[in-house]
């Protein structure tokens, strides 16, 4: 017999993991909706061409594609031979996969609002809390699975949606007890400045892909995946700009020098100084070695990170992307987001012990089953509570005191509730309170408004 087992990366949760998930996804919901944004929901898997070459060369290679039907009819063994051996030279063919799993919420909802743009009212705010895939390596905060809830506004230009970003991420982080977390932001613009002056356009992603590892690899990795395309000079200018430091207003002093009039740096700048202006409660720290390697960003690019006493990467993340919905045949509808990264958030509360410890206690009241006629009249109770929405249950069959004091104790209900023969003849009910051991005895009628009261 197989023993059971999980494909790696991929997770059960428990019932006290699921309430501490549901407890970060409520959080972050009401922050949305407090900003006007409406919810959406799209498939798991999307037709593979929607997703290919959206992510860049490294994305890509972490798309979960999904196998046609019928591979194994015998009709079908030359097509799947030859799909195979193109699969194993890093081709896709239709004959093979023409689906895949979604690696994020953004391209999905690209590919919505391409598709429905002629009935959306702009700008069209929403936010999603769905699961994604990755073909990633797993290891402490990557999975293969997770969950991404993404908040996005297309159909404006306007510089205040990412202030607005900017000031849901502080209040989410807040409202969770992430009181020191960072913002950092940066622009693209003035990451093409810096393609510009190292050759070129061309540069801009090889550039941005490269400064994206910096933190794995360290300055001379950087340098030196650079060199095979730059000159020394180029080389030494990346790095001058890697090596900015100082206050957000020291830095933007001193990215102002290294590029002079540049018109690309001189709108990133503008932006960032408004963007710190306005949204000076949120974290911000402007971070020019920011570089995100999804190709899509066009402007303000955001990442979020845990508070630095936790060893934890990325627990946020988002930009401007104005051109995303043309690679869908409907250019001229900008757009900008931000993504939280649920499963890190969730690590860090863990790490941190933020999240409140009546997260478990949904179940308000334990009834003690002691007889058939006694359990009669306790699901009669139980059900007059529920009816008023307080959650309790009745255990399930009749059993010792200390059996049912244990169930109790395990599942972190508060309350037993205690209604015996001799109970049961006086019209009374006995009420203990299994965090302070206290216990009293009260007329049934009186049960309902002692639970209404807490």
């Amino acid at each position: 017999m197989t023993r059971p087992s999980l494909p790696q990366g991929m997770r059960d949760f428990y019932a006290e993991t699921v309430q501490k998930r549901n407890y970060i996804f409520s959080t972050i919901k009401t922050v949305f909706e407090l900003y006007g944004f409406q919810p959406l929901e799209t498939p798991a898997m999307e037709n593979l061409e929607t997703l290919m070459g959206k992510y860049g060369e490294e994305g890509d290679k972490l798309i979960f594609k999904v196998l046609n039907n019928g591979l194994n009819d015998p009709k079908n063994t030359d097509k799947a031979k030859e799909g195979f051996e193109k699969l194993l030279l890093g081709k896709n063919t239709a004959s093979l996969t023409e689906r895949a799993l979604k690696y994020d919420l953004t391209i999905p909802f690209a590919r919505f609002v391409a598709m429905n743009h002629k009935q959306l009212l702009f700008p069209y705010k929403r936010y999603q809390l769905q699961p994604v895939w990755r073909a990633d390596r797993p290891q402490k905060g990557r999975y293969r699975e997770f969950t991404q809830c993404d908040a996005d506004v297309v159909g404006s230009n306007a510089l205040i949606n990412e202030v607005e970003l900017a000031l849901m991420y502080h209040t989410v982080f807040t409202r969770l007890g992430l009181k020191q977390y960072v913002l950092k932001i940066n622009h693209r613009k003035i990451l093409a400045a810096l393609a510009e002056n190292c050759g070129g356009s061309q540069m801009l992603i090889p550039i941005s892909n490269a400064i994206d590892k910096l933190d794995k690899t360290g300055l001379e990795k950087v340098k030196d995946l650079l060199r095979p395309s730059l000159t020394e000079q180029q080389v030494k200018l990346v790095e001058d700009y890697l090596m900015v430091t100082g206050t957000n207003q020291e830095k933007l002093m001193k990215i102002e020098k290294l590029f002079g009039d540049n018109t690309d740096a001189k709108k990133g700048i503008d932006d960032l100084k408004y963007i710190l202006a306005k949204a000076d409660l949120a974290h911000i720290e402007i971070d020019f070695t920011l570089a995100r390697g999804l190709d899509y960003y066009t402007g303000v690019i955001f990442e979020a990170k845990a508070p630095r006493e936790v060893q934890m990467g990325s627990i946020g993340g988002g930009g401007r992307y104005d051109n995303l919905t043309g690679l869908f045949g409907v250019p001229g509808i900008p757009g900008v987001g931000i993504s939280f990264g649920v499963d890190r958030i969730y690590d860090v509360l863990e790490e941190l012990n933020l999240f409140p410890s009546t997260l478990q206690q949904s179940v308000k009241a334990l009834f003690f089953n002691l007889g058939e006629k006694e359990a009669e009249k306790a699901f009669e109770l139980v059900q007059q509570l529920r009816n008023e929405g307080i959650a309790c249950e009745l255990f399930h069959e009749p059993a010792k005191m200390e059996k049912q004091f244990k169930f109790a104790e395990k599942k972190q209900i508060p309350f037993a509730v205690i209604l015996g023969s001799r109970e049961l003849e006086s019209g009374k009910i006995v009420i203990k309170n299994l965090q302070q051991g206290e216990q009293h005895q009260l007329p049934l009628a009186e049960l309902l408004p002692f639970f209404i009261s807490l």
